[in-house]
């Protein structure tokens, strides 16, 4: 069996006396590749840096809108270049958040579109960020389709059917995290099920969001994917096995694909 962990943020301060341990848990639990995902310019650099270390991760680069008013005047230019780089496999994480107030949302939206637009110049997935504002994100994802083929990933999802469907609409894909585990989460559980099989991904976005049954656990990290895998796997009725090779097939088709 083989597990793609494609949303992770194993730059986390929290790993970095463990990282060596962590990748070593993966093997042990047939996690064959992790995106490491930045969410500035300093993270980014470090998430390439992983991934010269650790021959399984490969890396995303860009500006988390939560973080886009403290990028300094130059941090995006170094950020397209850090996007040139061949373990550079993915565009952000980038999107648009309602329930903080860090950054205005005027600027969120600039720099989307400018990840958006960085994302159709090297080819290279995007990996979309939403909290409290569905509708925004399909209102800019919009303004480049159909005039352009969008390749990219809504990560971690929690919203409902219909925002689901003009996710996949707009040609992307579909990401679950530890949330879909939780008890409360039958509706989430209930959009599993309707997801293509061709469009189907999973994720820890460690070092949050353990799943069940190791909620508990701090920091969350990718072996503990499995989790997620199994919990996907009853619910659209079939084996693990299935799941992963589906999930992995996913991730490399736009993941490794688009790299090379």
């Amino acid at each position: 069996m083989e597990l793609f962990d494609t949303h992770a943020h194993l730059d986390d301060p929290q790993f970095d006396f463990i990282r060596p341990e962590v990748f070593q848990r993966c093997q042990a639990a047939d996690v064959s590749h992790v995106v490491v995902v930045g969410t500035s310019r300093d993270t980014s650099e470090k998430c390439i840096a992983i991934a010269r270390e650790f021959p399984i991760a490969r890396a995303a680069v860009g500006i988390q809108p939560n973080y886009c008013s403290q990028a300094e005047p130059d941090d995006w230019s170094k950020v397209e270049r850090l996007a040139a780089d061949p373990l550079t496999v993915a565009i952000g994480e980038t999107g648009l958040d309602r329930y903080w107030d860090y950054t205005p949302f005027a600027l969120q939206q600039e720099y989307f579109a400018r990840h958006i637009e960085l994302s159709l110049a090297s080819s290279k997935p995007f990996i979309i960020h939403m909290r409290d504002c569905g509708p925004d994100i399909i209102e800019m994802l919009k303004r480049f389709h159909p005039a352009h083929t969008l390749r990219g990933v809504m990560h971690s999802f929690t919203g409902d059917w219909l925002l689901a469907k003009q996710c996949l609409d707009l040609g992307l894909f579909i990401s679950f995290a530890g949330m879909v585990t939780y008890k409360k989460s039958d509706d989430l559980r209930q959009v599993v099920k309707h997801i293509p099989a061709d469009r189907l991904l999973i994720e820890t976005d460690s070092p949050y969001l353990s799943p069940h049954p190791q909620r508990g656990q701090r920091p969350n990290e990718p072996a503990l994917i499995v989790h997620t895998a199994r919990c996907l796997a009853e619910v659209r009725g079939v084996q693990l096995e299935e799941l992963a090779r589906i999930t992995t097939e996913n991730a490399r088709e736009l993941f490794l694909q688009s790299a090379n």
